[in-house]
């Protein structure tokens, strides 16, 4: 059985956030050093991905990512320190998080209905004026 978990977004109040799906791409940047892999990697198209990136360089004074024009062999990306630094801040931020509330997180958990989908409890509807006329 999964365990109950906690999806964080952090809103700026900017309009700008930052949540799991940006923090993923910029992992997966540091770990392929390429904008184009990561989105591949996660399913996002490189517009997708690069608007992503994008959004974040301006939500911010520094930047996440530094890229360099490729020749032969293309070009690569990496994060800045700032992106790293964004990466763990998240990170803590997550961890701190889900430790404060595991304990609810369990309630949630335990409350869920495991029997099979077809002998859940289904949802009465409402009678409506059906009801009233008779």
């Amino acid at each position: 059985m999964e365990r109950a978990g906690l999806t964080l977004r952090v809103d700026l109040g900017t309009g700008h956030a930052v949540g799991p799906g940006k923090i993923r791409l910029l992992e997966q940047i540091h770990k392929s050093g390429s904008i184009t892999q990561a989105g591949r990697d996660l399913g996002l198209s490189y517009r997708r991905a690069w608007l992503l990136i994008n959004d974040l360089n301006n939500s911010f004074r520094l930047p996440v990512i530094e890229a360099a024009t490729g020749g032969v062999g293309g070009g690569s990306t990496r994060l800045t320190p700032f992106g790293r630094k964004l990466v763990r801040l998240y990170q803590t931020i997550e961890a701190e998080a889900l430790a404060a509330t595991w304990k609810r997180r369990r309630e949630f958990q335990a409350a869920l209905n495991t029997a099979k989908p077809g002998l859940r409890n289904s949802i009465k509807r409402p009678l409506g004026n059906a009801a009233a006329r008779r």
